[in-house]
């Protein structure tokens, strides 16, 4: 008998679901992050479209990897922000050391912050260095009577191949050295940014 009810008791408290808090959306964070990125985009396209098409080759490639650096540099500080030691900027910043204020700022707000250097930043990046990559390879094709489909496949998989490779390099770099990193970053966008 005692078995029976020590059974039922502790069933019926597995079977009990435990209670999830529903968060609200942030409508604004969406609204916002929206914005930035179809003004960004808005930008980089810009500069690209302007630039590529009347330079040389030589400077379109070294446009296009400025933008596949630029993903993999804030892909880096997006992943350093959620791994970041939150006590070692916490200690800096009682020292008032440039920057700290600004790096638990930003670990405060880890997935949002994460949100906007991985998926805006570096996902924009990524797009305008595929668009120039097909301006690139129209300008080869046209200066060196090279046949467009296959410079344009050529080019597509190499802005790729790098992007992939440079942010899985990044990747590993940003989860060892995240306190480094995110001081770095911090240091130098609390030049723009009020702490």
């Amino acid at each position: 008998m005692k078995i029976k009810s020590y059974k039922e008791k502790y069933s019926k408290k597995a079977k009990k679901k435990p209670v999830v808090s529903k968060k609200t959306v942030d409508y604004r964070w969406i609204f916002i992050v929206t914005i930035s990125a179809f003004l960004i985009s808005l930008i980089f396209s810009f500069l690209s479209e302007l630039t590529i098409p009347n330079v040389t080759s030589i400077v379109a490639i070294l446009i296009i990897i400025l933008f596949i650096g630029i993903g993999i540099i804030f892909d880096m500080i997006g992943i350093s922000v959620t791994v970041a030691d939150m006590k070692t900027f916490n200690s800096m910043a009682t020292k008032k050391i440039r920057g700290s204020k600004l790096a638990v700022k930003f670990i405060h707000n880890a997935s949002k912050t994460s949100s906007f250097c991985n998926d805006v930043i570096g996902d924009i990046c990524g797009i305008i260095s595929g668009s120039a990559g097909v301006a690139l390879a129209s300008i080869l094709s046209e200066s060196l009577k090279w046949n467009l489909f296959y410079t344009s496949l050529f080019i597509t998989a190499s802005i790729a191949a790098m992007t992939i490779g440079g942010k899985a390099l990044g990747k590993s770099t940003a989860m060892n050295k995240s306190t480094y990193i995110l001081y770095q970053f911090c240091k130098v966008a609390s030049l723009f940014i009020k702490e």
